[in-house]
């Protein structure tokens, strides 16, 4: 089947197309479509024929077809929105699509209809604070949770700001039927530390969850009750080497398909960092550190699993990795340049 690496080019208003090689990880150019107002998050539907692309500069989300044999996008809709989105995901029955407001402070819920364009009418708008950077749905798709920053603004590419930010993870019970969501009991969690988490995944088997943390740079890794919905936390682990004291934030964090291993982006150590995770327990061990391209807002896997694509925001380059399949550790293999300011990145496997 073939795959392509999306990117979202935020300050060159586009998204660049490249066929992936199954076998190498190299990347050949294939398309770049216009994207306006500051493509910079972007999501997949279930069949892999819809991609989602959300807007920084002009708040908005549009759907795009996706053509399976050359990985085209043709635009189908565009919704406004007041806020901006930082986050988007499907639900798992795919007829949801959920968002997270960073500057809008706010979580939603949006229908998608049959061709996959997004409805313009939210099923929910609700508000939860400042910092919102997150939001999906675990395997049962009964609940949700919206991860919140320690501090706003808080970029490498520009000055900090003292503005707390609520370091908090919101806990939601998610209706698939309505697409409804509704407060959980207790509602915050709060970390004693101030870690601001950021982006999370689910372990593919285990009721596990992994946040990455902001300004903890790091990963804590969560027990998640698979029937009340609430998380309990198992471990927090440093993404950085001993000894490292220069300013850091981390940025997304991603798993491999088997749950072996976990991938978390550095930003002013400018590396990705790799785990193992015990497929009893979840529990993780360091698996080593790469140099990536500067300031790694955006990376992603390939949906197989063998390799690591990450976008150097200040860069303008992407740069690809191979996985080991035994230690996780990461080969580099070649870097590509993509235009300014990368923001979002998704390779998909389409279904010809």
């Amino acid at each position: 089947m073939p795959c392509f690496l999306y990117a979202a080019v935020q300050d060159e208003n586009k998204i660049a197309t490249f066929a992936v090689d199954p076998f190498t990880g190299a990347l050949a150019p294939r398309a770049e479509v216009p994207a306006q107002g500051g493509p910079s998050v972007m999501a997949i539907s279930q069949d892999q024929r819809t991609l989602y692309a959300g807007y920084r500069g002009v708040p908005a989300i549009s759907g795009f077809q996706i053509d399976p044999v050359s990985g085209g996008l043709t635009l189908r809709g565009t919704v406004a929105l007041p806020h901006a989105p930082t986050f988007l995901a499907l639900d798992r029955t795919g007829k949801y699509l959920l968002s997270a407001y960073y500057q809008g402070g706010s979580a939603a819920v949006h229908p998608l209809a049959a061709d996959g364009t997004v409805g313009a009418q939210a099923i929910d708008w609700l508000a939860t604070a400042n910092g919102a950077h997150a939001i999906a749905t675990d395997r049962s798709n009964r609940f949700a949770f919206v991860p919140h920053i320690a501090r706003l603004n808080d970029n490498v590419l520009e000055p900090p700001r003292d503005n707390p930010g609520p370091n908090m993870i919101l806990q939601f019970r998610f209706d698939a039927q309505t697409g409804h969501l509704t407060e959980n009991v207790p509602f915050r969690i709060e970390p004693a530390e101030r870690l601001g988490p950021r982006h999370y995944c689910f372990h593919p088997t285990l009721d596990v969850v992994y946040f990455s943390n902001e300004q903890g740079s790091g990963v804590t890794g969560y027990r998640l009750d698979p029937t009340a919905g609430l998380l309990s936390a198992l471990q927090t682990i440093s993404s950085l080497p001993d000894g490292y004291a220069e300013r850091n934030t981390c940025s997304q964090i991603h798993i491999t398909p088997s749950g072996r291993f976990l991938y978390v982006g550095n930003r002013g150590h400018n590396s990705i960092a790799g785990f193992s995770a015990d497929p009893a327990t979840g529990l993780l061990t360091p698996a080593g550190r790469v140099a990536t391209e500067a300031v790694p807002s955006a990376f992603c896997l390939d949906p197989t699993g063998q390799f690591v694509f990450a976008a150097g925001t200040a860069s303008g380059r992407l740069a690809s990795y191979r996985i080991n399949s035994e230690t996780g550790g990461l080969t580099p293999l070649a870097t590509y340049p993509v235009g300014q300011r990368p923001a979002a990145l998704l390779a998909v496997e389409t279904d010809r």
